[in-house]
């Protein structure tokens, strides 16, 4: 097993897909891990995560919450320190990079906050395995369908990201750096579907952009899926993209809505935000190839590419645009947000 008395640290963990992470490595299925780190800055949430697990019932979870007191540690440090990324790097063998700046809006508002944090980030635990003689053996960076042809500072930030990971592969070659990128996680903070939810539960309006706004939606499981996949199989420098639906954001709300009677109102396109997000541009389509059931980009640099592509995987760029759902597929894919949201209603 790939995790098998390892040390792991989970940057950015006590956020969404953090957590989600973070759980799911205590199941085991990636193997035991010797240790768990979970490093961020905000102690409110570390304190908030450390008795949902040292401290909650055991009844449910018995194996997971088991485990959680003899692996998983918390850090307080933050990405932009290259001391406090130094002293974290310690004794770890892996690393799932998921600290980031990711509302795009506030990115624009903020932009070298951004730069800060999903490029300098990067750039410091690069230049620790670089500057000392650390364990690390891979790395995992989580990116996003924005960093792909990006157009605001947050896809642009995390393009960069991309990039810088993928270039330490030839200067720490002692270590595997691969990426993933996907759209958006359904549920996860921030994000469009518990935005909906709340507004719904208030008796609206629903706000919603355009009507021809479009986003590929996964759940969370997913994202992990998509992760765990890379670690497993992304040779150096490789990109993971999951095959995944995509809608439109008005059916999307229609949906939350469920028939009740709540207005939609048409807002405009916020700072930053494009009308349909890209997976797989039309240029990387033709270093695309298919594998283990995801699409998979190699390197950009020809010095990391390890063998030809045979096939390409993709005729088009990978785009939102190209809906696949639609409202009966919708209400399947969220059936469960709809139900809580319907049971707190008549609660």
């Amino acid at each position: 097993m790939v995790l098998d008395g390892k040390r792991v640290l989970v940057t950015g963990g006590t956020g969404s897909l953090g957590r989600a992470l973070v759980r799911r490595l205590l199941t085991g299925e990636m193997g035991r891990p010797q240790k768990i780190v979970v490093f961020s800055r905000d102690e409110a949430k570390q304190h908030d995560m450390r008795l949902e697990y040292f401290q909650r019932e055991a009844a449910t979870d018995d194996i997971i919450y088991r485990n959680s007191k003899e692996l998983l540690t918390f850090r307080i440090g933050d990405i932009r320190s290259y001391p406090s990324v130094l002293q974290a790097l310690r004794e770890i063998d892996v690393v799932f990079h998921a600290a980031a700046l990711k509302q795009v809006p506030t990115c624009e508002y903020f932009p070298y906050e951004a730069v800060q944090t999903n490029i300098l980030g990067a750039q410091n635990l690069v230049r620790v395995m670089q500057e000392n003689d650390t364990a690390v053996e891979l790395v995992v960076g989580i990116s996003t369908d924005k960093a792909c042809k990006p157009i605001n500072v947050m896809g642009m930030t995390k393009a960069v990201q991309e990039r810088i990971l993928t270039q330490a592969n030839l200067e720490c070659p002692g270590t595997r750096f691969v990426c993933v990128r996907y759209g958006n996680v359904i549920a996860s903070r921030g994000s469009v579907v518990p935005l909906f939810l709340d507004q719904v539960r208030r008796g609206g309006p629903v706000t919603i952009t355009l009507k021809e706004m479009t986003r590929f939606l996964l759940r969370m499981d997913q994202a992990v899926d998509t992760v765990f996949a890379a670690a497993r199989f992304a040779r150096p420098g490789e990109t993971y993209v999951p095959k995944i639906p995509s809608a439109r954001v008005v059916d999307i709300a229609e949906v939350m809505i469920n028939g009740r009677n709540v207005p939609i109102v048409y807002a405009g396109i916020r700072p930053g935000e494009k009308v349909h997000e890209i997976l797989v541009s039309e240029e990387e389509r033709y270093r695309t190839t298919e594998r283990d059931g995801y699409y998979v980009i190699v390197p950009i640099l020809p010095e990391l590419r390890q063998d030809p592509i045979e096939h390409l995987a993709l005729s088009q760029e990978y785009s939102s645009e190209y809906v696949t759902l639609d409202r009966t597929g919708l209400k399947a894919l969220l059936a469960s947000y709809v139900e809580r949201e319907l049971t707190r209603a008549q609660a």
